[in-house]
């Protein structure tokens, strides 16, 4: 038996999109801040921003294996490696040298922000991902960019 599933969305990113995608964004941006200022809670700050990151970059990989299921015809192979891939770097990002997992996870954010809108012109997640995402998870990328340069430096 085959259902056919009509969904209506706008481009626009709806409330609770912005307030929720936005405030897993604050907790980035606090811990790299309190990693940038190097006082003595800049190794709890780095350990907390890691972890913070990598839930987020993992969350976001669940997120897109349940989008999946609403794909036409659906879930593609590619849907399912973007998945897989995700989700295992935000784990390696737990094991890795803290910086080197700074880098990883910055990485991730920036793969989501170019993935993301793209996969919401082939309907695989909601429209407004391509107005929410570049800025989103660009934001992840430079706070997580100023945390690493704040340890090499």
């Amino acid at each position: 038996m085959a259902r056919e599933i009509r969904i209506e969305e706008q481009a626009q990113v709806p409330l609770d999109g912005a307030v929720f995608g936005w405030l897993a964004m604050v907790p980035i941006w606090l811990l790299a801040l309190t990693v940038c200022l190097q006082g003595e809670m800049q190794g709890l700050a780095l350990r907390g921003l890691v972890l913070w990151s990598a839930g987020i970059v993992m969350f976001l990989a669940g997120v897109r294996r349940g989008l999946s299921f609403r794909t036409p015809g659906g879930p593609r192979g590619g849907q399912l490696a973007v998945m897989l891939g995700m989700f295992g770097a935000g784990l390696l990002a737990l094991i890795l040298p803290e910086a080197i997992g700074l880098v990883l996870l910055a990485l991730c954010y920036a793969i989501y922000a170019v993935l993301d809108p793209r996969a919401a012109r082939r309907q695989e997640v909601p429209l407004y991902f391509i107005r929410l995402r570049p800025w989103q998870m660009g934001s992840a990328c430079l706070a997580l960019g100023g945390a690493w340069l704040a340890l090499v430096l």
